[in-house]
This record gives structure tokens, C-alpha cells and sequence, in this order.
């Protein structure tokens, strides 16, 4: 080979290697970038449709998708978006809608309390469309100086609707509710569902109500006695507004329905706890801003607008 052949040969080799070199960095950066592109991994997030029950199913789900949410939680039970007898026509029409809106029934809130025709013909048909999950309906605190009677009658319930649930491979889950209910609060529901397995009986939490009934401390030790069971929870918060004086001259508080981001649950914090004991969701926006419970009463479109509000501070938590 002559000295140019040679140098030709060498300069050609040198301009391969940097171009190589040049399209590897390109290639690497178009990487990089189409990584950052990717959406970030976070739980599921679903609006609560109680709200929204004016409205079709299907223009439910165009609505929240819009918002970048990823499915419903739907009510079934008397007076919800479905009505219990309607739900093996129904439920599947809904199920369909959410997945033409590229969403999803995250979960169905029913009213289910005891295994009846009622609660096996709504998991027999949950299951059919691949829903896993339910909340159940509400066990009532009545007579006082009985709790403990009243907490053995509803683990008793609870056990043979947990049965119909295994038969259908449907998670039945409980809500904790402030007040007159059964469970009111995170350590009572752990009293409740402590004997079932988490795959028999879910928790279903709440960090207005478990506020109301544990402002301080007693949210975060109900989270960490529920841990195993956690499954669901809702997105709400509360503040507390001056009443009237009673006969005697006490001034009584009521509680009202807020922003998520304005009231006294400490939302980060439940999130935060959340997290660390490895819950992924999902998540439901409950924008209860409708009559007298609401900080004001709100309108459906309303309702819409604070969904969006209430959104846009919530997954910046996530």
C-alpha cells in the first residue's frame, strides 16, 4: 500500500470511528429523552360518582379522562349510578364506556351488608367484567352499652358476605365512617377484620373520617394496625364550622366537606404513611361538595371544576 493509499485508508477509518461515535451519543440521547417522555408510575386514581349521577356513565368517564384520571368508582347500590336490580344489564354498558374513554371501574360502592340474592347476582356479575373489588354498606352503632355485642353481630356478617366474595373472587371491603358506625375509626376496623385474611376482607380508609375520629395520632396508628388490609381509599377532607348554641348555652360545631387541600386531614401525611407501608392504589376523589355537608353547595359542573382543583394539588402527592 503506497504512503496516500495508507493515509487515505487511515483518515477514512478515523471519520468512521467519530461518525460512529457521534450517531452512538445521538442514539443514547434520543434514549434519555424518550425515558424523561414516559409518564411517571404512580396508583390509580378514580373519581367517586355519587356527584355526577345526573349524568351518563359514558360522558362521566369523557369528562375525568380529559382531566388525566384513570377510572370510576362507581355506585351501585339503591339510588347510585346503577340500581342493585339493573346492575347484569347495566354493569357491563358501564364497563364498556370506561374502556372506549381509555379508563376503567377501579371499584363498585355498594350497599352490600349480608350475603343476599341482591349482593350474589352484584359479584357474580362485578366478576364477569373483571372488577375485583367492592365497598360494602354501612353497619349502624346503635344502642350504647352493647358495642361489644354490636361488633361481634357485624364480624358474624361480615364473615359470610367475605364467603360469597371468596366464591366469586371479589375483595369485600370495609369503610371506616365517623360517627354512628361500625367501624368509626382505624383501630376499630382492625377489631373488626383482624381474624380474616386480606385476601378475604379488604380496608377501605379514609383520611376525613379517621381525622374526625383521631385527629392527632389516631389516623396514622389505624393505618399502621391496618396495614396488611389496606386495599382502598378515598380523597377528602373536612373543616369544622361554628354552630349554634344549644339550651344549655354549649356551642355545638358541625362538620363540613372542603377542598382537599383546606382542610384539617393532613392529606400529605396520610399519603406519606400510605406510601411507606407500600399501598398502590387505588385512590378516590370523593368531590362531595353538594347540599348542607359541603362547604358550599356546589352544581354538578361545580362539583367538576373542584374535582379539577382538588386533583391538580393531590397527584403532586403521589
Amino acid at each position: 500500500m503506497s504512503t496516500i493509499d495508507r493515509r487515505e485508508f487511515l483518515g477514512s477509518c478515523v471519520a468512521a470511528g467519530a461518525t460512529a461515535a457521534v450517531t452512538s451519543q445521538v442514539m443514547a440521547s434520543q434514549a434519555v429523552a424518550k425515558e424523561e417522555q414516559k409518564p411517571l408510575k404512580r396508583p390509580p386514581v378514580g373519581v367517586f360518582t355519587k356527584s355526577f349521577q345526573d349524568r351518563p356513565i359514558d360522558e362521566v368517564c369523557r369528562i375525568f379522562r380529559k382531566m388525566g384520571l384513570d377510572g370510576l368508582d362507581l355506585t351501585v347500590r339503591p339510588g347510585g349510578h346503577i340500581e342493585p336490580k339493573d346492575v347484569q344489564e347495566k354493569l357491563p354498558a358501564a364497563v364498556k364506556a370506561a374502556k372506549d374513554a381509555d379508563m376503567e371501574i377501579l371499584f363498585l360502592t355498594t350497599g352490600i351488608t349480608t350475603p343476599d340474592a341482591t349482593a350474589e347476582r352484584l359479584m357474580a356479575t362485578a366478576a364477569e367484567q373483571g372488577i375485583t373489588r367492592i365497598k360494602l354498606g354501612y353497619y349502624r352503632y346503635t344502642e350504647f352499652g352493647t358495642l361489644a355485642k354490636q361488633l361481634k353481630d357485624v364480624r358474624r356478617q361480615l364473615a359470610a358476605v367475605a364467603k360469597l366474595g371468596t366464591k366469586h373472587g371479589v375483595l369485600p371491603c370495609v369503610h371506616v365512617h365517623s360517627g354512628p358506625f361500625l367501624p368509626s375509626h382505624g383501630t376499630q376496623l382492625y377489631q373488626v377484620i383482624r381474624d380474616f385474611s386480606p385476601e378475604e376482607v379488604g380496608a377501605y380508609v379514609d383520611p376525613l373520617h379517621m381525622t374526625v375520629e383521631g385527629a392527632r395520632d389516631g389516623w396514622r396508628q389505624g393505618l399502621d394496625l391496618l396495614a396488611p388490609w389496606i386495599r382502598l381509599c378515598s380523597v377528602k377532607n373536612f373543616a369544622f364550622e361554628r354552630g349554634a348554641r344549644d339550651e344549655r348555652g354549649t356551642l355545638r360545631w358541625n362538620i363540613r366537606n372542603v377542598p382537599v387541600a383546606d382542610g384539617i386531614a393532613p392529606i400529605p401525611e396520610f399519603v406519606a404513611a400510605l406510601k411507606t407501608l407500600g399501598f398502590n392504589g387505588p385512590y378516590s376523589l370523593h368531590s362531595q361538595y353538594k347540599g348542607r355537608h359541603s362547604f358550599k353547595s356546589l352544581d354538578t359542573d361545580g362539583c367538576i371544576r373542584q374535582t379539577a382543583a382538588d386533583w391538580k394539588y393531590f397527584r403532586e402527592l403521589l
